[in-house]
């Protein structure tokens, strides 16, 4: 693969560092002395009865991969649908979600950036290669229905990153490191900060020649190395216009070029978004937020021999063009120091199509297809936070409206143009109340027992309403029916917190999925079913449908201590989840969701002192289903990631990076019969310069 202009584009920066040191030079006194620049929302009350983990900067710019998904990982019960990162996943299985109510491609816990949904418009999924972890301040998770304060797509919780302060940001940063298989990680930043306002750029940049996805045991002819290639960059400025006002604006984009491990199997995505606030932080606190997201994606995708001798394209995914667009209001009057209230509204649209060549006759496509659509949802919602002497109380509440609109799959002949089927779905409107009901209460100083129900929602997304597609040799239908998914959820724990040098927390809680949308087998190959087409006899053909439930009980504990120049941090989760699909298909009820583990573990020790820097995490997650049926298993994996810094010069360093130390086998999926692995040992050394 080559190395264009994004790799030019992180060197153009570091060549630019002069002028920014000259232009850094300490400014006049500033007329607003008062005036403090944060880059964040409006000021939130301390999390009451919330499950909540936190990352911190340290942890997500010091993991062994430098990718978000990795540092994610350090809180168990967070998962993506299949294991693999986003080097070798296919895009399309990088939905993620919480405590273990399943997924598909659509992610069923909502992740946000400075107020700002971060879903593929049109799929759901999560396109993590668009994240430098340089450019992040904090990552805060909230497990649990979160659907009251920011609507659809917050069912199994929040993840909500913030970007970094000015107090986090360096003027100038470099890193690039080398790794196995011809492997690069590149990652760069400038800022500049004044009383007033502060800008910044990150740039990233990603290259290797990949691993085989399939096992040595099953490979055939046609399996080679999953090669990737990708950049993100990013900009920010925050400046305060008022002396209670600032204005937020950022700008990011990413691109993203990888392979399955086999001909015609190629992917592309490319994004760019925007976004503008308005924060406003004197007695009545309120912020007002839009953004527009644009998203292109297209993908190959190839029909293997039994034998594994050739691939054979099978579905040309030229071009998925989306687009999203949202605002977002809120306001924090002023009670007092025993209530919080905030109010607020917000609107988004999501819309989008598929554009594929298929059914292809020697080698070559003989029928193009249309499919897509827009859908909406505009609503309110209250929050509310009380305290009555060692009692807290929260308590929020939402109404949402919803559309699915302009529904259409147009599927025609491409050597006579005749059309074949012309679909107008028909629109659907609706509406869904969501709320959260809380309890926190300090038994003593260090320890806190809390409780909470809750309700969320979930519209389905235009690709799961419109779009099949194939993953390998099987073949999903899809279903312009589908109803939205809710969850009705109750937990309870401890907080146990010793200034901050020791935090333990533990929950149990018990979430119902009602109508989960799902990839439901209907019959195995040779055949040709409705909505795909031909399925050979490797493969299933699937539909996708609402289940009547999934049910998941379990516990997460996740604590932190620091000792020293020691930081240790652990997590667990545990799920057990199962279906009920009800009359739709009978022999799932009691079977596990898909790729849904019921352990998760992980444990971290970092040191540093001095400019060293050393860390390790060991994570763990047991055995789990890859089909629906739960006839094929993938093994359990434990994994050792290690990082080692050592300063050379004041602001350089040399590090070295492994990520699964000792090459543990780590089981994703199946293509055929044959098995298909991720995150093989991949080790780097480089360099870190910082100018501070």
């Amino acid at each position: 693969m080559r190395t264009p202009l994004p790799l030019a584009f992180l060197l153009l920066a570091g060549t630019a560092a002069p002028a920014l040191a000259q232009t850094a030079q300490p400014a006049p006194a500033s007329p607003l002395p008062d005036i403090v620049v944060t880059g964040r929302g409006i000021a939130e009350v301390d999390p009451r009865s919330d499950a909540i983990a936190i990352l911190d900067r340290d942890r997500l710019t010091r993991t062994a991969s430098n990718r978000l998904e990795d540092a994610l990982a350090d809180i168990a019960g967070i998962q993506s649908f299949r294991r693999a990162d986003s080097r070798s996943a296919n895009p399309t299985s990088q939905g993620i979600t919480l405590r273990g109510i399943g997924g598909n491609a659509s992610s069923r816990a909502l992740l946000i950036l400075d107020g700002v949904p971060q879903a593929d418009p049109f799929a759901g999924w999560v396109a993590f290669p668009a994240y430098a972890p340089s450019r992040l301040g904090q990552v805060r998770v909230q497990r649990g229905g979160g659907s009251a304060l920011w609507g659809s797509g917050a069912l199994s919780g929040v993840i909500e990153m913030t970007s970094a302060t000015p107090d986090q940001l360096s003027p100038l940063t470099a890193d690039i490191f080398y790794g196995e298989r011809n492997a690069v990680d590149a990652q760069g930043s400038a800022s500049l900060v004044r009383d007033n306002g502060f800008a910044s750029f990150t740039a990233g940049y990603a290259r290797g020649d990949g691993f085989v996805p399939i096992v040595a045991e099953d490979r055939g002819a046609a399996d080679r190395p999953a090669p990737y290639e990708q950049f993100n960059a990013s900009a920010r400025t925050v400046i305060a216009i008022a002396p209670n006002t600032e204005l937020q604006a950022t700008v990011q984009g990413f691109t993203d070029r990888r392979e399955r491990g086999q001909a015609f199997t190629g992917i592309e995505s490319d994004g760019a978004d925007a976004s503008v606030r308005l924060v406003g932080r004197g007695r009545w606190g309120w912020s007002a937020l839009g953004y527009v997201q644009t998203r292109r994606f297209a993908s190959s995708f190839a029909s293997i021999a039994a034998d594994r001798s050739a691939s054979t394209q099978t579905l040309d995914q030229y071009n998925t063009p989306a687009t999203g667009l949202g605002a977002r209001f809120e306001i924090a009057p002023p009670l007092g120091e025993r209530l919080a209230v905030r109010l607020g509204g917000d609107v988004r649209e999501t819309s989008g199509e598929t554009r594929e060549r298929y059914t292809f006759v020697n080698a070559l496509p003989t029928r193009r297809r249309v499919a897509g659509g827009t859908t909406r949802t505009l609503g309110g919602f209250v929050d509310l936070k009380a305290t009555l002497g060692d009692l807290r109380i929260d308590a929020n509440g939402r109404l949402d409206g919803w559309w699915i609109e302009d529904g259409r799959l147009f599927e025609a002949t491409l050597a006579t143009g005749a059309t074949l089927t012309d679909t107008r779905f028909a629109d659907r409107s609706g509406t869904e109340p969501t709320g959260r009901f809380g309890l926190a209460y300090a038994v003593a100083a260090p320890l806190t027992v809390r409780a909470a129900v809750y309700r969320g929602w979930r519209l389905p997304t235009p690709n799961e309403l419109y779009r099949p597609f194939r993953a390998g040799a099987d073949a999903t239908a899809a279903n312009a029916e589908l109803a939205p998914e809710t969850l009705e959820g109750v937990e309870a724990g401890i907080d146990f917190a010793f200034d901050d040098r020791f935090t333990l927390a533990a929950t149990v809680f018990a979430n119902r999925l009602n109508d989960a949308i799902a990839n439901v087998t209907v019959a195995a190959g040779p055949g040709t079913f409705p909505g795909v087409g031909f399925v050979s006899a490797a493969g299933f053909y699937r539909r996708r449908d609402n289940l009547d439930s999934i049910e998941s009980r379990g516990v997460e504990i996740d604590g932190r201590a620091r000792l020293g120049g020691f930081t240790l941090g652990l997590s667990y989760a545990y799920a057990d989840a199962t279906v009920t699909a009800g009359p739709l298909a009978p022999a799932l009820d009691g079977l596990r969701p898909a790729q849904v583990p019921a352990h998760q573990a992980a444990g971290t020790i970092g040191w540093a002192k001095d400019g060293f820097v050393a860390s390790t995490a060991l994570r763990y997650v047991s055995e789990q289903f890859e089909d629906d049926q739960n006839s094929r298993s993938l093994g359990d994996a434990l994994t050792l990631d290690a990082v080692l810094a050592v300063p050379v010069a004041q602001g350089l360093a040399i590090e070295g990076r492994a990520e699964n130390l000792f090459d543990a086998r780590v089981e994703t999926g199946f293509s055929g019969t044959a098995l298909e692995r991720a995150r093989p040992r991949q080790l780097w050394i480089g360099v870190r310069a910082a100018l501070d």
